[in-house]
């Protein structure tokens, strides 16, 4: 199976089928498209609940968990975002699927720990919806290395790239992430912060760039400084992107997509060159 997403996303291998995804959406006209969509370009066929007692029951009579929902914001039965908290509480993922959306619904959807949110505003929205989808599902195929001498910014960066669905370590030290990076080949991206005590961030990318190409993979610096030379001198060191904290969550997400689309990118262009006795 493979799949072409609207922000670039690839993906190629094993089909999707088997996961069960249910959707909650009173509206015939999305249930319809939203479902036609999966099936076409992900091969899933959704579960429709059109009302919150519909959603109740397809969640708690499974066979086997839901791998993830999407859910309107407003249900028949849950007028007032009953559903979301549900779904939570049940410990399902959940991606918002959604036509009315302002700056304190945003607040509010994002207080309880969805995956995504895709806003039903333009003729990409199921696509959009779909790679969302897709992203989430796949995720775990991606190993994502977080670099901080700080506990607590390991740990919220831990959690946050772990509600996506990513497999993630973490280290305390440049030392240390030399090391996990040693016994861990499959590590595709590494997140570091600059200000640590014993291999500052540039340093740290410095060493990494001397061992992994950019066809290995790629590095994402971090920091809460306001020099904003930063980014230039990470970028010299040989990273690949920078951002600022506090971060925006979808700009977070975003970022760390895109590094990883541009990895998957250029090593399945590597893997479909030809042998050099076959080139002209």
């Amino acid at each position: 199976m493979s799949f072409f997403g609207v922000s670039g996303m690839y993906y190629s291998g094993e089909s999707l089928q088997h996961h069960r995804i249910v959707l909650a959406e009173d509206s015939n006209l999305f249930s319809a498209m939203v479902s036609k969509r999966l099936k076409e370009l992900l091969d899933i066929d959704v579960i429709n609940c059109r009302d919150y007692d519909d959603l109740q029951f397809a969640v708690e009579n499974a066979s086997f968990p839901a791998a993830l929902a999407i859910s309107n914001i407003n249900l028949p039965g849950a007028e007032n975002g009953e559903a979301l908290s549900y779904l939570i509480d049940m410990s399902v993922p959940t991606i918002v699927f959604t036509g009315t959306f302002q700056e304190s619904t945003r607040e509010s959807i994002l207080a309880k720990d969805i995956v995504d949110y895709v806003i039903k505003d333009n003729v990409f929205a199921v696509d959009m919806l779909a790679e969302s989808v897709c992203r989430f599902l796949t995720n775990h195929k991606h190993h994502v290395l977080i670099v901080d001498d700080s506990p607590t910014a390991r740990a919220l960066l831990t959690t946050q790239l772990k509600r996506y669905n990513f497999r993630t370590s973490s280290a305390e030290s440049g030392a240390a992430a030399l090391e996990i990076l040693k016994q861990h080949p499959d590590i595709g991206l590494v997140i570091t912060d600059y200000n640590m005590p014993d291999i500052d961030g540039f340093e740290l990318t410095r060493r990494i760039r001397g061992a992994y190409g950019p066809h290995q993979l790629r590095i994402i610096g971090v920091s809460s400084s306001a020099n904003r030379l930063l980014s230039a001198r990470f970028l010299k060191a040989g990273g690949n992107d920078f951002m600022l904290r506090p971060f925006i969550n979808e700009e977070f997400y975003c970022r760390v997509n895109q590094n990883l689309d541009t990895l998957t990118k250029i090593q399945t262009a590597g893997d479909r060159k030809p042998p050099k006795s076959m080139k002209l």
